[in-house]
């Protein structure tokens, strides 16, 4: 059982249960808490209705769009996620050569597993570098300078982190970036051999991009210097397109514009920061109205479909990204398995996309 077995993101998730360490899959899959935001930003994608139509000529229909002017075949992306090599060895270049296919970004994470100069490449330079200010910012400007000389054209600034939110899930199985294996590792990882033998034995997963002098990557380090001062500096050194990643109030947004960011994306770090914050999904269409119709408007969390990307769309968004659904796929059934719940996420669009009587994905000219 592995990638043709997948017809739905559940699916890919039930299966990757099965075959990761209880370690890897709740690192993952966990949230924040008791989980209650990650259950109030689904309940708010599963309330909200899309309105069919009939008798409309949608037989030809694209999922074609662009992001900052560039075309790309599908209107989702690949959300910055650390660590992916752990659902399986070359996770990382994985996500990438699907970034190249379809022309869509893929976020690279500050503690990806495989160095972002190999990432860029492979994806044929469909890929943003995800970056946190962490300690006193020294380390996380020379990182944005590799990524500047590595030809990344998009910086992606996460700043719903201050602190790493508490995830029970994985303090109760003792994860540890860089990764440490101890008594009670060694026996998850030897209940679940074919991931070890497929995995541990090509090497332990590593933050690839921290292998720089005068660089030690603390994953529990403080992240609460950061201002607007620090967004304002991170504007004067990147040339390129700058999205803020991790924002969830209208107010924060509305200033954002006016610092010179060039997108906002609504996010809550997938419900893994603060428990109690609202909806992303929720908050989507108050934040489109704070920035206006036409400034570039960003969503992932919680999104399990090709439907519930639609949705985002009809609610506000420019473009939407897909995260730990893609590594359960992988961790399902490799690179068939992230192509074949590709493909599950194109169909599911495109299937909406005809009941509701839509040929594009121009929005408001589908009347």
């Amino acid at each position: 059982m592995g990638a043709d077995a997948i017809h739905s993101a559940d699916d890919a998730r039930r299966i990757a249960r099965r075959r990761l360490p209880w370690m890897v899959f709740d690192y993952i899959d966990g949230a924040a808490g008791r989980e209650t935001g990650a259950a109030r930003n689904r309940a708010a994608l599963d309330v909200m209705t899309l309105r069919p139509r009939i008798l409309r000529d949608v037989s030809q229909r694209s999922l074609a769009t662009t992001i900052f002017g560039a075309p790309a075949e599908r209107p989702f992306g690949i959300a910055p996620m650390g660590m992916c090599n752990m659902s399986a060895p070359g996770a990382d270049l994985m996500l990438a050569r699907l970034a190249a296919r379809y022309k869509v970004p893929h976020g690279v994470s500050t503690v990806a597993s495989t160095p972002l100069e190999e990432i860029v490449e492979v994806a044929d330079g469909h890929a943003w570098f995800q970056i946190y200010f962490t300690g006193d910012g020294s380390g996380t400007f020379k990182l944005i300078e590799r990524a500047r000389q590595a030809g990344y054209q998009t910086l992606v600034l996460t700043a719903d982190v201050p602190e790493v939110g508490r995830r029970p899930r994985e303090l109760r199985h003792g994860f540890k970036m860089p990764f440490r294996i101890g008594p009670s590792q060694f026996i998850d990882f030897a209940l679940h051999p074919r991931w070890s033998l497929s995995s541990l034995f090509k090497g332990k997963p590593e933050m690839a991009n921290f292998q720089m002098p005068g660089y030690e990557f603390d994953r529990t380090e403080s992240r609460a210097r950061a201002d607007w001062d620090t967004l304002t500096a991170m504007r004067d050194a990147w040339p390129g397109k700058l999205v803020v990643k991790g924002v969830l109030d209208p107010e924060d947004a509305q200033m954002l514009k006016t610092k010179g960011v060039d997108a906002v994306q609504v996010s809550s770090h997938g419900a893994r920061q603060l428990e109690s914050a609202p909806s992303p999904f929720a908050m989507l269409p108050v934040i489109r109205e704070a920035v206006g119709p036409d400034f570039p408007l960003f969503f992932d969390s919680g999104l399990r479909s090709g439907e519930d990307a639609l949705k985002a769309m009809v609610s506000g968004a420019n473009f939407t990204f897909f995260g730990r659904i893609l590594q359960f796929a992988i961790a399902a059934g490799g690179e068939a398995g992230l192509i074949r719940m590709w493909e599950v996420l194109s169909d599911e669009m495109s299937i909406a996309m005809a009941q509701t009587g839509m040929c594009n994905l121009d929005v408001g000219k589908n009347e």
